[in-house]
């Protein structure tokens, strides 16, 4: 048994947050500041900051500092991670839906009678 979450439990709950997934998609073009992820945002600099330690714990993104600026640059390993994953079990959640399919139309056809 784990102390902590796992690694792809940090990802998912990463993930969880429209803010946090904004800032991943501002990540896209590039390394950016911290200053310039968190312009669009009507939060504090300490609430942007708290967004970038579950990123950066998750793995998801990198972050460095060249004398003052605080730059962040994404991490797709993570994301290709959960992906791979959720791939896994894509089938089987089709199958289970395809089942339940027939059966709500069999029940379908029990009312309809």
């Amino acid at each position: 048994m784990q102390n902590g979450p796992d690694e792809l439990s940090l990802v998912f709950q990463a993930l969880a947050d429209p803010t946090r997934r904004e800032i991943l998609s501002r990540l896209r073009g590039g390394p950016t500041t911290v200053g310039e992820l968190a312009e669009p945002f009507a939060m504090s600099r300490p609430a942007i900051s708290q967004h970038l330690k579950v990123l950066e714990r998750a793995g998801l993104i990198e972050r460095t500092a060249t004398a003052q600026w605080r730059t962040c640059t994404l991490r797709t390993e993570p994301l290709d991670e959960a992906s791979a994953w959720v791939e896994r079990h894509r089938g089987e959640w089709n199958a289970r839906f395809d089942v339940l399919d027939e059966r709500l139309r069999e029940l379908k056809g029990q009312t309809d009678a």
